[in-house]
């Protein structure tokens, strides 16, 4: 397309503000820090009582025999234990902990302190449950990379049933997802076996991804990512990353060609899951995403 310049001077620099604007709009928003922006949700806070609807309490599972390993779950402001209505649910991993960024993004490694899930549904229609890693014995919730992954399996399956048989989870429309850490976790931890992997219906990777790069942990090749991918056999995952998410996209375009894959790049520098409690395009788009994914 072609411009024409009139010989006039507040045409001129309309366009000088036109092509700077063109220019530098990108670095603008790969600059902005999404602190700045409001939060239109809040999460509420963990505590320790019995469930309810719209409710985030801890809890135990009593085959762990500890309070040191624990859940937090979240039912839904229109729960209700009297009707046969079954919830999606939204099984959620939180990233390393201690962590806090030059930008004050932090993340405690707690399962307390995720947010993708309730951001996400906004408290209505799912039911949230943010899983621990669980460390070896004696046992207690792990705040860094995995713990003992057996334990954490069992931990994680343990869970599901309960949710699913006291509170009317529906078993067909389980949803892992999970921030850095717990990103990597859908696949090193959700398809780790056979047996796991057969529960879940979609995932959400939030910043990260298994195999992408070789963390250090047992079996973090790419070798043994490509076997949990097989796992995957076509369920659908949405992926976001902060500013770039190329690595992550080569990789499975080149792995597994015909996935079932949803990118997102979140435009700003901040490693955090906070950007699903902000009104922004891209927490749109997955809250889109997830409600075509549990239709009937």
């Amino acid at each position: 397309m072609r411009y024409r310049i009139r010989k006039n001077g507040n045409n001129k620099r309309n366009l000088i503000t036109l092509l700077v604007l063109t220019v530098c709009f990108p670095i603008i928003v790969k600059s902005q820090n999404i602190n700045d922006i409001d939060k239109v949700i809040n999460v509420p806070q963990m505590v320790a009582e019995k469930p309810g609807a719209g409710k985030r309490v801890k809890q135990t599972i009593k085959k762990f025999g500890a309070d040191d390993v624990y859940h937090s779950l979240y039912l839904p402001k229109n729960w209700n234990p009297k009707r046969k209505k079954k919830y999606p649910i939204i099984f959620e991993y939180p990233g390393n902990g201690p962590y806090r960024s030059k930008y004050e993004d932090i993340c405690t490694g707690k399962v307390e302190d995720c947010n993708l899930g309730y951001g996400i549904t906004s408290g209505v229609d799912f039911i949230w449950v943010c899983l621990p890693f669980v460390s070896a014995a004696p046992h207690c919730n792990q705040i860094k990379w995995w713990g003992d992954v057996e334990t954490t399996i069992q931990y994680c399956e343990e869970t599901i049933e309960v949710i699913c048989n006291k509170f009317n989870g529906d078993k067909d429309k389980l949803i892992l997802s999970g921030f850095s850490r717990g990103a990597i976790g859908c696949n090193y931890i959700g398809l780790h076996n056979d047996k796991i992997a057969s529960y879940w219906k979609a995932f959400i990777c939030h910043s990260h991804y298994d195999g992408v790069n070789d963390w250090g942990y047992p079996l973090a090749d790419k070798a043994n990512a490509r076997i949990r991918m097989q796992r995957l056999k076509g369920r659908p995952q949405f992926i976001s990353h902060e500013l770039d998410i190329s690595k992550t996209k080569e990789w499975l375009e080149k792995e597994l060609p015909d996935g079932n894959f949803t990118f997102c790049v979140i435009p700003f520098r901040n490693h955090t899951d906070t950007w699903v409690l902000r009104d922004i395009p891209e927490r749109k788009k997955i809250r889109s995403w997830i409600h075509q994914i549990i239709k009937p």
